[in-house]
């Protein structure tokens, strides 16, 4: 049952005509309090479902799946930087209309206090990617934060008894001179939107069209390594470089020995709650992939899935001919001639570009096919026989000739 409004006891007023005013019910102080809670909670409500549940003819906001296809399509991407950034955590802010900020002034200021990381031209590379709910963050050459090893924390010294003692440092991270950021922000949410698409969002900022070194690394390298890297997928068989062009540099390394003895180094890439990807080496080439899904599932790969000994061969073949092209004896250019313009050799004149045995190196009539035909070998002229040391007084003969 619904309670009686409560009349409050109290004269009877009138109005400056005599006539009584009518009795004011008194509402219960709870019902006051509901009415508000209910007010206060619609307004809070109304414009976080509107964010989030757009209305028909809006766009939808980036769901999980693109989430993921975003962050594997731009991680570990190469371009060329098309304004300056600046040292420092802030680093540049792209809206999705197209303005940056710092800019003019207040970039310049910027640049001057702080220094820049990035200079316009310079080729840059994507560590991270970080999708929020109104921005997206790129990490641009790693970050404006060096990230710290676990040896960095611990401080190792000697104590009283000559006994060692280790202790845990707490120190802020140093900062890192070529990384910086780069933030996309959106009005309310973050759209759908695809990695291409997103490219062209961040032109007036970052170029992904120029020919860069990882195209040109590309051109030499398998098609099916080739597909795989720009993928972002690591194959068995692969090199080194290429898992880094594939993913970029891991943040995790271990080195172990496997069940046989033999010594192998693996890469880790992510951590939970995403998937995890382990990449064994042995020495440069990969021979295991090791795939944890967020699920629970397990995938291993062990067997190899490109081979880069045609390549290796190719690469030798290369390095051969170039020794061999070297080592031939190369024309001497610049020489002076005594030819016309459009004036050819005279197939009846030999030209020995090395001089023939017997043959005086030195003329250079047998080195410079340009001055004529070789001349004849020079015959040497016989020099005087030297006089003798001790001499004959004048009519006397030599006691030392034969005919005495």
């Amino acid at each position: 049952m619904n309670p009686e409004p409560v009349v409050a006891k109290m004269p009877a007023m009138a109005n400056h005509r005599g006539t009584p005013l009518p009795r004011i019910p008194v509402v219960p102080r709870r019902c006051v309090v509901v009415v508000f809670s209910l007010m206060s909670l619609c307004a809070w409500a109304s414009p976080k479902s509107a964010d989030t549940q757009p209305a028909s003819g809006q766009r939808q906001a980036m769901t999980q799946q693109t989430r993921f296809y975003v962050i594997r399509g731009l991680q570990s991407e190469i371009a060329f930087a098309r304004k300056p950034f600046p040292m420092g955590t802030k680093g540049l802010t792209l809206r999705e209309d197209g303005t940056i900020t710092p800019s003019g002034n207040d970039l310049e200021k910027a640049l001057a206090m702080q220094g820049p990381s990035v200079k316009p031209g310079d080729r840059v590379r994507i560590t991270q990617v970080r999708i929020a709910r109104s921005f997206i963050l790129f990490e641009i050459n790693g970050g404006p934060l060096k990230k710290k090893k676990w040896y960095d924390h611990i401080d190792v010294g000697v104590g009283g008894m000559g006994i060692p003692t280790m202790t845990q440092t707490q120190q802020t991270k140093p900062e890192n001179p070529r990384g910086t950021l780069l933030i996309l922000a959106f009005k309310n949410y973050v759209p759908e939107i695809a990695p291409d698409a997103l490219k062209e969002m961040l032109n007036p900022v970052l170029d992904f069209s120029s020919k860069s070194a990882a195209e040109a690394y590309l051109d030499t390298i398998p098609l099916k390594a080739k597909l795989a890297i720009q993928n972002h997928e690591v194959l068995v068989g692969m090199d080194q470089d290429m898992v880094i062009y594939s993913k970029g540099r891991p943040e995790k390394k271990i080195r172990e020995n496997d069940e046989h003895g033999k010594p192998y180094e693996e890469w880790i890439y992510g951590q939970p709650p995403e998937d995890v990807e382990f990449v064994r080496f042995n020495g440069i080439e990969v021979v295991q992939v090791k795939i944890m899904k967020v699920d629970g599932e397990k995938i291993v790969r062990t067997e190899k899935e490109v081979d880069l000994k045609e390549v290796r061969e190719a690469e030798a073949r290369k390095q051969e001919q170039q020794q061999q092209q070297a080592a031939k004896p190369q024309p001497v250019a610049n020489r002076p001639t005594l030819r016309r313009p459009g004036e050819e050799d005279d197939p009846a004149v030999p030209h020995p570009t090395t001089p023939a045995s017997g043959q005086d190196p030195a003329d250079p009539n047998q080195r410079d096919p340009t001055l004529g035909p070789p001349r004849e070998p020079r015959t040497p002229t016989p020099m005087p026989a030297p006089p003798p040391s001790n001499p004959a007084p004048p009519g006397q003969s030599d006691p030392t000739s034969p005919g005495r």
